[in-house]
């Protein structure tokens, strides 16, 4: 016995064919607000993206361990439940806020603009906002930031980037991360920047490890000195 597709839409749903458009006008012009705020402040934003598990929250920690007495530090950590990431990071000595989005992919810049106002922003040198873990929709909201990072697990195969082309053509940074487990693992260094470079070739790329201390220094100092860039321009 056949069953006839429904083509009865689900209840709650909208179909208008703008809407994703006109979402991420309103998103936009939240953007630039935080952006605005993050200019009179000095304040350097740095978005960091990835897919669940690749090791963002770990560098936050490692991140704040070899900075936070060269600059002061806060982070805001997206999460669809628990405080988990916020309080790990917390206890490096650095702070820390947790938005739970409830069961949403991503960070929106309304989200970031409603948390501002618990960081002191005139006294802080870098925030960084961990956003929600997976390469799809984070791609598509901007959140003022004045860099977004992406991390590139080893763990998950050197195919992403031709895979989520948004996330990494909208990336200033890809950070190839996990690299402790390279001899371990079936992935080409060479075939992800390969790759990555043809979505977007102005996409500046660094091999870390924050478990083994393998090419964190390199990529503080590049924070260092965009840090200083904002604050001279």
């Amino acid at each position: 016995m056949s069953i006839e597709k429904s083509t009865k839409a689900a209840r709650g749903t909208v179909q208008c064919e703008n809407t994703n458009i006109n979402l991420l006008k309103a998103n936009d012009y939240v953007a630039d607000i935080i952006r605005n705020e993050m200019a009179k402040s000095n304040t350097l934003l740095i978005n960091i993206t990835s897919s669940a598990g690749s090791g963002k929250t770990t560098l936050m920690q490692k991140t704040a361990e070899k900075l936070k007495d060269k600059l002061t530090m806060a982070v805001m950590v997206g999460d669809l439940e628990t405080e988990r990431d916020a309080i790990r990071i917390r206890e490096t000595g650095i702070q820390a806020l947790q938005i739970v989005t409830g069961g949403i992919c991503h960070l929106e810049a309304q989200m970031v603009h409603q948390v501002l106002p618990e960081y002191k922003l005139e006294n802080i040198d870098l925030l960084f906002i961990e956003n929600v873990g997976n390469l799809v929709c984070p791609a598509s909201f901007d959140l003022g930031e004045d860099y977004r990072v992406t991390l590139m697990a080893t763990t998950e195969g050197d195919d992403k980037p031709k895979k989520y082309p948004r996330m990494f053509l909208t990336s200033d940074m890809m950070l190839i991360s996990k690299a402790d487990l390279l001899p371990y693992l079936p992935f080409s260094v060479e075939a992800v920047t390969k790759d990555a470079l043809e979505v977007n070739h102005e996409l500046e790329v660094l091999t870390i490890s924050a478990l083994k201390d393998e090419g964190i220094d390199a990529w503080c100092n590049w924070l260092l000195e965009k840090v200083k860039q904002k604050q001279n321009s």
